[in-house]
């Protein structure tokens, strides 16, 4: 088999269940670290790949997700003859689902002990710290800014956050990632803030001063947007991030 990724997390979900399969990702596929020293051709951005050097590798299988990709690189790709596997992820199961699908029926592989492990360590979410899995709060979320943007409504990180007991202030808004002015967000009545650090890379030092008086979680944007082997750490790294600033959201 030879697979073309257009999608980080199922870069990394291939790559971790079998290293050999993979010829070509995109330049913002980070995970593993050493996808150059393995060989693996660079295919431009997700939202730009380079279609004919795609073409060229002549992959069994290009995988892709419907949110991350463009139709008309797809349905280009399609009309060069290429097998293209899309997928679409906006909850925990979608994303079992899926890349069951990717790892089984795209690239012929047996089903990898990694993805019962990660079924494993979000179905054991009583044993998070205290008040994470067990006290809900509303968060913001937002994911930009210069505009700002926060996750709405129907988004697999909404899903995550939900199940560590964290309910997204926004989940009922029509749009999944709306622009919202700041100052909405402080005032639409939430119990803390949630920064990822990607697609927007929010530090301690850019993102929490906009928020004065409300408890800010900064969090690892791998462990809360990507499905694949994160998803075996990110219930306790999500968990424990949450735990260190719910204290001050109780008071």
């Amino acid at each position: 088999m030879r697979v073309v990724s257009l999608v980080p997390s199922l870069t990394e979900a291939v790559a971790h269940s079998a290293p050999g399969l993979l010829v070509g990702a995109t330049d913002w596929c980070s995970h593993p670290a050493d996808l150059d020293e393995r060989g693996v051709v660079r295919i431009g951005g997700t939202k730009n790949p380079d279609v004919p050097r795609i073409i060229a590798l002549a992959p069994d299988v290009v995988i892709a997700n419907e949110e991350e990709n463009r139709e008309p690189d797809l349905a280009a790709l399609r009309a060069a003859g290429l097998d293209v596997l899309v997928t679409e992820v906006r909850t925990l199961p979608d994303a079992f689902r899926e890349l069951e699908r990717v790892l089984v029926a795209g690239c012929r592989l047996t089903r990898p002990g990694w993805l019962a492990e990660a079924e494993r360590a979000w179905r054991e979410l009583p044993s998070l710290p205290v008040g994470v899995a067990r006290a809900r709060r509303r968060a913001v979320v937002p994911i930009w800014r210069r505009p700002w943007m926060v996750l709405g409504s129907d988004t697999f990180a909404g899903d995550l956050l939900a199940r560590l007991g964290v309910d997204n202030v926004y989940a009922d808004h029509p749009e999944r990632y709306p622009r919202t002015p700041v100052d909405a967000l402080r005032a639409a009545g939430a119990d803390l803030v949630v920064l990822p650090d990607e697609p927007y890379p929010f530090t301690a030092e850019d993102g929490p001063e906009a928020f004065p008086g409300l408890p800010v979680a900064l969090v690892d944007g791998r462990m809360l947007t990507w499905y694949g082997p994160s998803l075996i750490e990110a219930p306790a790294r999500l968990g424990e991030a949450l735990s260190a600033v719910l204290p001050a959201a109780r008071r």
